[in-house]
This record gives C-alpha cells, sequence and structure tokens, in this order.
C-alpha cells in the first residue's frame, strides 16, 4: 500500500496530536511493508527527507509570514503534490483548511479523513470564521470516501448531522514508568505538592475557569500552566500572573519531563470541551495524574467514573479548599492505566486504521 497522510505540520512531532498520531502510524505502517508519505512544513525543523523510513515531502507553508491563512495555501500545496504521487490512499487529518481544496484531490486513491472535533463550535474563533467551519466541516464529509470518528461524541454527531457512518477508533499512549522526581528540581517542586495545566490556552479549553477557581481558592499549592504564550494566553498572564502561586511555564514539548511533572502533579486539570479523544488527557491517564476534567461528553467517555469532574469556577475552589480527593489518586490511575493498555494503547490504534485503511482499499477495488 502507498499511503499520503496530509492535514499536519509535520513528523516528528513539534506541534499537536494529530502530528503525534501520525508519527506513530507512519512509523508503524513502515514497519508493515507499506510505502508511506508525510507532508511537513518547509520550516519544519526535521528538514531530512526520512524518519525512521518514512518519506518526508516538504510542502512550502507560508503561516510564518502571513499568519493562519497560510494553513490554506500549505494545505493546497500538498494537494498538489500529491496529484503526482500515485497513492493508493490518502489519510487527511481533520479539514479545516484541506476541505476548500477538495475538487483539486486526486481521483484515484481513497480518501479517508478523520473528522477530529468540531472545530466550529471554538469560541476563540468569530462568528464568520465559525460559520465557514461548519460549511468546511460538511465539504469534508461530502469529498471523503470514508470517515473516522476518534469519539462516541464525534461519530454520533456525524451520523446525526450528516447521515454518514463513521469508524471510531481513537487516539493512543503509552503508559510511563520509571518515574525520575529529580525533573522537579528545575521547577522547585516536591512530590504531589503542585498542580498542573497542559493545554493549548483557548477559551475552550476552559483554561481561565480553572485559573480563577484556584485564584479563589486557598491552595497552598502551586499551579504550573504549559501552554504556548499565544495573543490569549500573554491576556491571561496579565491578569493572572501577578498571582506567586501561578506559573506561565510556556510550550514544553519534551515528552519525558512533563510524564514526570505529571506523574508526580497532586491535581491536573482538564479543561477540553470541544473535540474528541484529547491526546493530552490519555498521555494524563498513562501517566497516573489524578484528573480533573470539564464535565463534558467527550471526557466522560473517556474517563468514566474515574475521575473528578468541574463545571465551573466555583467547582474548582472548592475541590482545591477541601482537598480531600488525593486519596482516589491511586485507586483511579490504576484503572485509567487499564484503559491504555486495554483500549487506548498505539499497537491497538494503529493495528485498528491499518485493518480499517486495508479494508476500504480492497472494498474500492471489488
Amino acid at each position: 500500500m502507498k499511503i499520503g497522510i496530509l492535514g499536519t505540520r509535520g513528523i516528528p512531532n513539534n506541534h499537536g496530536g494529530f502530528e503525534q498520531f501520525a508519527e506513530h502510524f507512519a512509523v508503524y505502517l513502515k514497519e508493515n511493508n507499506h510505502e508511506v508519505y508525510v507532508y511537513n512544513s518547509h520550516d519544519h525543523p526535521y528538514q531530512d527527507t526520512k524518519y525512521k523510513g518514512v518519506n518526508i515531502i516538504h510542502a512550502f507553508d507560508p503561516e510564518f509570514k502571513i499568519g493562519t491563512v497560510g494553513q490554506f495555501i500549505y494545505d493546497l500545496n500538498c494537494i498538489r503534490d500529491s496529484r503526482k504521487r500515485n497513492f493508493d490512499i490518502l489519510l487527511q487529518l481533520g479539514y479545516t483548511s484541506n476541505s476548500i481544496w477538495y475538487k483539486l484531490l486526486p481521483k484515484e486513491p481513497v480518501i479517508i479523513t478523520n473528522m477530529d472535533g468540531m472545530e466550529w463550535k471554538r469560541s476563540k474563533y468569530s462568528k464568520k470564521v465559525r460559520k465557514f467551519l461548519k460549511y468546511a466541516e460538511g465539504l469534508a464529509v461530502k469529498s471523503s470516501d470514508y470517515l473516522i470518528a476518534d469519539s462516541v461524541g464525534i461519530r454520533d454527531y456525524i451520523l446525526k448531522t450528516y447521515n454518514k457512518p463513521s469508524e471510531l477508533i481513537a487516539y493512543g499512549a503509552t503508559v510511563f514508568v520509571n518515574p525520575k522526581n529529580t525533573v522537579l528540581e528545575r521547577y522547585n517542586f516536591k512530590e504531589y505538592q503542585y498542580c498542573m495545566i497542559l493545554a493549548r490556552l483557548e477559551p475552550e479549553n476552559n483554561i481561565e475557569t480553572i485559573i480563577k477557581g484556584y485564584v479563589m481558592s486557598k491552595s497552598v499549592y502551586p499551579l504550573i500552566i504549559f501552554g504556548g504564550l499565544n495573543t490569549y494566553g500573554k491576556s491571561l498572564e496579565a491578569k493572572y500572573g501577578s498571582d506567586p502561586r501561578i506559573i506561565f511555564a510556556g510550550a514544553n514539548y519534551n515528552q519525558e519531563e512533563l510524564n514526570n511533572l505529571r506523574y508526580y502533579s497532586r491535581y491536573y486539570f482538564h479543561g477540553h470541551s470541544v473535540g474528541g479523544t484529547n491526546p493530552s488527557l490519555l498521555e494524563a491517564m498513562a501517566s497516573n495524574a489524578l484528573i480533573i476534567a470539564n464535565n463534558n461528553i467527550f471526557n466522560k467517555s473517556i474517563l468514566e467514573k474515574d475521575a473528578l469532574y468541574f463545571d465551573n469556577s466555583a467547582d474548582i475552589e472548592k475541590l482545591l479548599n477541601e482537598d480531600e480527593s488525593f486519596h482516589l489518586k491511586q485507586s483511579f490511575s490504576e484503572a485509567n492505566i487499564e484503559k491504555i493498555n486495554s483500549f487506548y494503547n498505539w499497537k491497538t490504534i494503529n493495528s485498528k486504521y491499518e485493518e480499517f485503511i486495508l479494508n476500504k482499499l480492497k472494498d474500492n477495488k471489488n
């Protein structure tokens, strides 16, 4: 099978969830004797044309010059290149900016799209942008031969809204073992004596809701926030950074360090409210974190009863002031580790993707 993977900034992962999946899945496919190509932004830190046997195609990405609109040009460049590659499969990860070019997709390969979350619900976007994203979602459904949903909520939404089935396949994670508390020295932390957030600093991730609840609380445990300081992040830092308990640490892609920080945290806040199976949530589960999650269908379908939940800042304040939940860490962590081992490990996820793609390729040839 010759497969092209587009919709990411590239591999190895230097950005987010889709890039992480693309890295794991592409290497897995190569190890199983498939011919794999991944599209990378031209200015990706990794500039070689091969990564662990996976072919890397660098496409011009003007986002560094013109901002978000550059993603549309980058995706156009990827799609134009794909027309000359004779792929059997084109796997699109997301649809936000590539769906408008659907008429330019090559006709020969089977088009499979991971529908990501409901991008049009993200509050960071203006009404016009959200309207466009809803339109783009419909284009992606229309132009794809097959769809993949990463959560029950997304699968049910696609079926109800577009009357089109989608294959339910989540993301993966690797159980973290051999923790080393020496990582804490960099931040002057002690084991289980700090709280943590790891997320893109966007409104729909409930970052301010969590911070407000923390500020209102009497918690003596520092709150460290990992996430790139975009415009919204800087506004939060300006508003709450004077509280000496709060640390805005910026972006961090060192998985070993993050795994240790999650492992030794007292409470790990997960505020994501839009989308499906969030990779950072799985990583927190795999790192033995005691998770306090936003109360929504996406988080609850994964964590079930093995987490604490919040709806608003008052819930956060109450949980921190009472500080009576830490004893649940071991039982919740053990249950969540079992979920990773049984359902969300990379071997299982990669195998499900491969099986689904090969079956659809076979169906298309019959």
